[in-house]
């Protein structure tokens, strides 16, 4: 099936199902294209339980619509490929963070999205790279197991005062970058803002003339002055960047900055879930209950 008739039997079936799709900014050019809302994970989460569709079709990774079920139980939550996983959020399992809280029993958990339900579901509260540092220091707890990105741990750390105890996981995507990149960008562009997110290394966080969460990127790029802009985060949103900015010139700080399990989702993918409502992703009640309260208590924070 060509890309048009397929895109055609997609908005079909949307329109038949009462749909939404929601693509994460990393997603391929062509799913941004015909999704109805393109952004960062917990803001499509959130977007999802405030509409009136009855299916959301998920285009990212398995935590992302784990959120949306966690966050919308009623509709039918469906991720076009089930096999679309996140490395970060595998580097830590429920049973193991249980240990690692025995060892802490005086510290609060901190959770960012970017984990499964079940671990949300042990944390304290939630939070994302955006939100990060403002959760932590709304805390009364001074100790602070954060979950599971060591290299966002590090970042909030430098930005309080309290005991940050990171866990040794990451973002195998953005860990890629080296300060050799960043060296070699300052050389060929020397007239370039470099921006990377928070789940890149110290070193390279230290370097950039920004640091931000998908959406700060987003945001900065359109209200900066500068003209050369070079991006640390995953190349999907390079295409939503020149889209917003085509006045602009964007170029990636590292060619490592690809994220696989973002590009399995396709238009054909799309179809075939919304053709048979599969494969769709639930969270036992008791799961969802638990980890819920941790987004609930993250939304009540930046909510004040």
């Amino acid at each position: 099936m060509k890309v048009n008739d397929t895109a055609a039997e997609i908005k079909r079936l949307k329109e038949q199902h009462n749909a939404i799709i929601l693509a994460h900014n990393y997603q391929i050019d062509e799913v941004q294209e015909i999704a109805d809302y393109v952004g960062d994970s917990f803001a499509l989460s959130k977007l999802a339980a405030s509409t009136h569709a009855d299916v959301i079709v998920f285009c990212g990774v398995h935590f992302m619509a784990e959120s949306a079920s966690i966050l919308s139980p009623d509709k039918i939550v469906l991720l076009p490929d089930k096999n679309a996983g996140c490395p970060l959020a595998d580097t830590i399992t429920p049973e193991a963070l249980r240990e690692k809280k025995k060892d802490y029993p005086e510290a609060a958990v901190v959770c960012y999205v970017n984990s499964s339900a079940e671990v949300k579901a042990e944390s304290d509260i939630c939070c994302t790279s955006s939100n990060a540092v403002r959760i932590v220091n709304s805390l009364e707890e001074n100790q602070i197991l954060f979950v599971p990105d060591k290299n966002l741990a590090n970042y909030v750390a430098r930005q309080t005062h309290k005991e940050i105890i990171p866990w040794d996981g990451c973002c195998i995507t953005h860990h890629r970058v080296k300060v050799e990149d960043i060296e070699k960008v300052r050389q060929y562009h020397p007239d370039g803002v470099i921006v990377v997110h928070p789940e890149c290394r110290p070193e390279v966080v230290a370097l950039a003339d920004h640091v931000g969460s998908t959406s700060e990127i987003l945001r900065f790029s359109r209200e900066s002055r500068a003209q050369k802009i070079i991006v640390g985060t995953e190349m999907g949103m390079l295409y939503r960047l020149k889209k917003e900015s085509p006045h602009k010139e964007f170029y990636l700080l590292s060619q490592g900055l690809i994220c696989p399990n973002m590009k399995m989702t396709t238009l054909t993918k799309i179809k075939d879930a919304l053709e048979t409502l599969e494969p769709q992703i639930k969270v036992k009640e008791a799961v969802r209950l638990a980890a819920y309260g941790t987004l609930e208590r993250m939304l009540q924070v930046t909510a004040g």
